[in-house]
């Protein structure tokens, strides 16, 4: 495992960065449970970073789910079935009218490979749609997390090897009555995993909304995780075209791929598989459909290593937000590198817990927790 490392972006070209979609949005309202997640205040944080704030989007409880994952999910798996059936995007269909309109066609299945939270949010869109769904998982992932996407009535498949590997077995399953749902791209599958990318929409125009109306600080530092880069990208359309906001990506150490690629110039694959105990940025490959978004948009690249995502777990936990380990990863960067970033009092950090306690015991451990499984 390689050492814990700053990067700054040689590839920055914030004018290149895409723009945020509102279609998703409209979508979203109109899906059951829809509410905009809370953005918390993270005092103890500020005091040790010793910045003037910090502030989390939560997103331990986004429409019943854990995580932030299903904007992405469902928005991909609504117009990946709209193609599907010949429809034009704005078409107006709504979720009950698209589920009886599949129960009266052909049997179909939704796949999709993932590290977990992905996953599982596919998995409850296929149930929302009367839908069946095979879900492609690593060998490592814990129990918990397997049992939760097999909880929405997925079948799991569980792949030898890494998420790559499980990507590549999502993707040899593809055929007639098999919609792939991927939230990374490759060659020659790019529509859906742009989709999800405008899914997370959603969530970043509701943090600009809590900025512009005042109700937190309009940030100079936001700190974004990186998995293939779907959720980063997302994070640089909203804010690389913001004056005075200075964007960071994070990644494990062990999954440093984005950091890897633009050290390289282009894409590239790190070996495998990735094993960190921030298992939704376990990822080998950035995705084809994210790279110029995130290799344009952010000014500064770092690596952290696993103890630093417990720290930034114990950290968000005692200002009384429940972070799991890939929530708490822009945090655990920001913690790992605050005098090479140059925070100081003037500076206002924004991070996005993208998940909650999705391995409660390990968060238990972590924190000293007495969580239960809800």
């Amino acid at each position: 495992m390689s050492e814990p490392r700053l990067v700054p972006n040689p590839l920055v070209a914030k004018g290149a960065v895409g723009s945020l979609v509102g279609e998703s949005r409209a979508f979203h309202r109109s899906m059951p449970d829809y509410r905009p997640t809370p953005v918390a205040a993270l005092p103890a944080a500020a005091a040790r970073l010793g910045v003037g704030s910090v502030y989390a989007k939560d997103e331990s409880r986004r429409m019943g789910m854990p995580s932030f994952k299903i904007l992405g999910a469902s928005w991909a798996t609504y117009r990946s079935l709209l193609a599907h059936l010949g429809h034009r995007a704005d078409s107006g269909i709504g979720l009950a009218e698209l589920r009886a309109e599949l129960a009266a066609g052909p049997d179909l299945r939704l796949v999709s490979a993932t590290d977990g939270n992905h996953g599982r949010a596919v998995a409850r869109m296929a149930g929302l749609l009367g839908l069946s769904a095979h879900i492609l998982v690593p060998e490592d992932m814990v129990r918990e997390r397997i049992d939760a996407i097999a909880v929405e009535g997925a079948e799991v498949e569980i792949v030898s090897g890494g998420y790559d590997d499980a990507i590549r077995r999502s993707a040899e399953l593809a055929d007639a009555r098999s919609l792939v749902v991927s939230d990374t791209s490759w060659e020659g599958y790019v529509e859906p995993p742009s989709w999800v990318i405008d899914g997370y929409s959603t969530m970043i125009g509701e943090i600009l909304d809590e900025i512009d109306a005042g109700n937190i600080p309009r940030p100079t530092v936001v700190a974004a995780q990186i998995g293939v880069g779907a959720f980063a990208a997302a994070v640089a359309r909203g804010f690389a075209g913001r004056t005075g906001t200075r964007l960071v990506g994070v990644e494990p150490t062990d999954a440093d791929c984005m950091t890897a690629s633009v050290e390289a110039g282009g894409i590239t694959t790190i070996p495998g598989p990735q094993r960190s105990n921030m298992a939704g940025l376990n990822c080998g490959t950035p995705s084809v459909i994210a790279w110029p978004d995130v290799s344009s948009g952010y000014d500064t690249f770092v690596t952290v290593a696993d103890s630093a995502a417990e720290e930034a777990m114990r950290l968000m936990f005692g200002d009384g937000l429940v972070s799991g380990e890939s929530g708490a990863a822009g945090l655990a960067g920001l913690l790992s590198h605050t005098g090479a970033l140059g925070l100081g009092p003037d500076d206002h950090v924004l991070v996005i817990s993208t998940e909650g306690a999705t391995d409660i015991a390990n968060f238990n451990r972590v924190t000293g927790a007495a969580l239960v499984a809800e």
